[in-house]
């Protein structure tokens, strides 16, 4: 298997390595050795336009592999690369140092065009700005010091004909401050590069500045220890070049970032140094390059801070807006969580790790009848979890709030009671769930229902089926006990007494099917599953239908029925109207002494139509107005047996009279005074203004 492309980069990264610093070595060596200076210039001009040309080289080597803005900086470092070697060679054949270090600094400035190039990321003008003029205060405070606080004080000072000697070691600084900046912008993994090139230009400023300090005081030439760091400088940017990660990729995660506070102590100190020197030198015979030179270095700093003082107004501002905005999100999200907690029926609450109250929406409160800032604070277990039946309080540990936060398991209560303020008690279904963040478990979130209507729909339903089970049973065992006899052969002797458990057969046969038939109705009338056939119907004619369905079983009890006449006209199912009033003739039929009269009234009432059935019966405890209209319910538990009855009756006159959006209701001054029922309809007027004709051909039902 051949070498991966990676491990294959790292070696020849490495032998580039070994070649370079073996090249550095003998170059010293030669330097050092007993050679003449002709030799050695020749040998120092050799090796520096040799490194300049692999530098070059490398760069562009390094553009043509790469990609985007990195493509650009490499092509900008390999063109500063070859101006430097042009006036390298320019200077060394027409003898024109002034020339070549103009060539110099216009090379040093296409490498800071390079760098600025470099990042993936873009820093920002205001940063970069900041750090080009720190480059420029640090690398002319170095330059002053090292060069007129030395120059000045010693012997043999010599002023230059030019600037150009004290800018080369400016802008050096300002590529090593620069490299510095691209460095923090950059990832992990593109720092070896850019460490190189910071380190080929630090070599390049400090051999810049050495030159100064010998154009200063002396005269220069080719061929002195001071070329090395010229070489290193080329080499080490040819090295970073060749280096796997210099093409570069996207910046992944979070960038770094550089301290502003310590490259503002460093440049202050510097700078206060520079100062120093400058107060504490001699006045007389400072040269006007000094003069220049600490002009802008001034300049330097005081645009330095005007740019710090916008950039930091600037982002003060830009962070106001943006506390501001962050403020208006969380704020709109805390109403909106508000909002949402207030709008949900369940009641909601929270707690802390300790189990006291964080949060409660409206419904909850409600619910335990309390606002929320009695219960905010307060330990909901101790608070408002009722106790055990027998008045015993529950373990704190065994409750589930206590699980959801102790073990970060969501907890169900299908039946659970919570004890108002007041001392009442509310039966509730709860959910309690733990609340995380990055830190583990912080507390948990309750959620719960009262479900009293719940509880007594399932005490209504139980009720029901029991009661409609031995309403069933009666019946069922009358006729099993007829049959059985008559199977037995047992009254075959006896034909009178087999009739008799014939018709007891076939009554309670007629009174089940009477029960069943009246459990449908109600179902269907509740349900809603049967429409209303609504028409326009006189409520006489309706009357007169329920008075003859009733006739045979008052005269059977002797009780006279009086049916009143009325115009009124409703808008009804007519049919279901004479059900009801059936089953309330029926009902007041049955409870009527003999020889006593039910009468039928009607009273028109603006929009509405009041019907009474009155009779002169033992009449309703007050207690039992509203309860006679419930299923299966009976003034007297006696009833059923001595009267008839399924007990139904009213209740379906009661859903039927509902359902057209009336309502039914008794009144009665107690036992002996008789009973009225009493039910409303929606009142209409015929189109023409005179009353309907009496329905030709009436509803009939069958008998209760």
């Amino acid at each position: 298997m051949g070498e991966p492309a990676g491990a294959r980069a790292r070696s020849g990264f490495a032998r580039w390595c070994w070649v370079a610093g073996v090249a550095v070595v003998v170059f010293v060596v030669v330097l050092a050795g007993p050679v003449d200076e002709a030799t050695r210039e020749l040998v120092s001009r050799s090796g520096i336009a040799a490194a300049g040309i692999v530098a070059a080289g490398s760069c562009g080597w390094r553009a043509a592999r790469s990609t985007g803005r990195r493509r650009r900086a490499w092509g900008m470092l390999s063109l500063g690369g070859a101006v430097g070697l042009l006036g390298n060679v320019y200077a060394a054949v027409v003898r024109d140092p002034e020339t070549g270090d103009a060539a110099y600094i216009a090379a040093l400035l296409l490498g800071v065009v390079g760098l600025a190039l470099f990042p993936t990321v873009r820093p920002r003008g205001q940063e970069l700005v900041r750090m080009l003029l720190d480059s420029v205060v640090v690398g002319g405070s170095v330059l002053y010091i090292a060069v007129f606080a030395v120059a000045l004080r010693g012997e043999g000072w010599q002023a230059p004909p030019d600037l150009a000697a004290y800018t080369l070691p400016v802008v050096d600084a300002l590529l090593a401050t620069l490299a510095v900046l691209v460095m923090t912008h950059s990832s992990a993994a593109e720092r070896v590069p850019l460490v190189l090139l910071g380190s080929g230009f630090v070599l390049y400023a400090v051999a810049d500045v050495a030159y100064a300090i010998v154009r200063g005081t002396t005269t220069f030439s080719f061929g002195s220890p001071l070329d090395v760091g010229w070489v290193g400088g080329y080499v080490a940017i040819a090295l970073a070049a060749r280096h796997p990660a210099a093409s570069g990729g996207p910046v992944v995660g979070r960038r770094a970032g550089g301290s502003p506070v310590l490259g503002t102590v460093v440049t202050s100190c510097l700078f206060l140094a520079a100062a120093l020197v400058r107060v504490t030198e001699p006045g007389g015979g400072r040269p006007s390059a000094a003069n220049v030179l600490w002009a802008a270095v001034l300049v330097a700093v005081v645009v330095r801070q005007i740019v710090v003082v916008v950039d930091n107004r600037s982002l003060r501002q830009g962070l106001e807006r943006r506390v501001e905005e962050r403020t208006s999100q969380l704020r709109a999200l805390a109403s909106e969580r508000e909002r949402t907690l207030e709008s949900v029926a369940d009641g909601i609450y929270g707690v802390d790790h300790t189990g006291r109250v964080t949060f409660i929406n409206a419904a909850a409160a409600r619910t335990l009848d309390a606002s929320a800032a009695d219960l905010v604070g307060r330990d909901a277990h101790a608070t408002f979890h009722a106790p055990a039946e027998d008045g015993t309080p529950y373990p704190p540990e065994q409750c589930y709030i206590a699980e959801a936060v102790r073990d970060g398991i969501t907890v169900a209560a299908e039946r659970d009671v919570y004890r108002r303020l007041d001392g009442t008690d509310v039966p509730v279904e709860v959910t309690a769930s733990p609340l995380r963040d990055d830190e583990g478990i912080r507390g948990a979130v309750v959620v719960f229902r009262d479900v009293t209507e719940r509880q007594e729909v399932e005490r209504i339903k139980d009720e029901f089926v029991s009661v409609v089970s031995h309403e069933l049973r009666t019946p069922l065992t009358s006729i099993r006990g007829a049959l059985g006899l008559l199977d037995s052969g047992v009254l075959d002797d006896a034909p009178e007494q087999a009739s008799r458990m014939v018709r007891i057969a076939l009554t309670s046969s007629e009174r089940l099917g009477r029960l069943v038939d009246d459990i449908l109705d109600l179902e269907r009338m509740d349900t809603g599953t049967t429409p209303l056939e609504l028409a326009d119907h006189r409520v006489d004619a309706l009357v007169d239908t329920a008075v003859d369905q009733v006739s045979i079983l008052a005269d059977e009890a002797g009780v006279l029925l009086d049916p009143a006449r009325s115009a009124e006209v409703v808008r009804a199912d007519g049919e279901r109207i004479v059900q009801a009033l059936t089953n309330l003739l029926s009902n007041a039929v049955k409870f009527s002494p003999r020889g006593s009269t039910v009468r039928v009234t009607v009273v028109p009432l603006g929009d509405l139509v009041e019907v009474h059935v009155d009779d002169e019966g033992r009449g309703i405890p007050p207690d039992k107005l509203e309860s006679i209209f419930r299923r299966f319910e009976q003034v007297d538990a006696s009833d059923a047996r001595e009267r008839g009855g399924t007990g139904l009756g009213l209740a379906i006159a009661s859903s039927i009279v509902e359902r057209h959006g009336g309502r039914l209701w008794a009144v009665s001054e107690g036992e002996g005074t008789g009973s009225s029922f009493r039910f409303t309809l929606r009142r209409v007027t015929a189109p023409t203004g005179s009353p309907l004709p009496l329905d030709p051909d009436p509803p009939t039902l069958r008998n209760p």
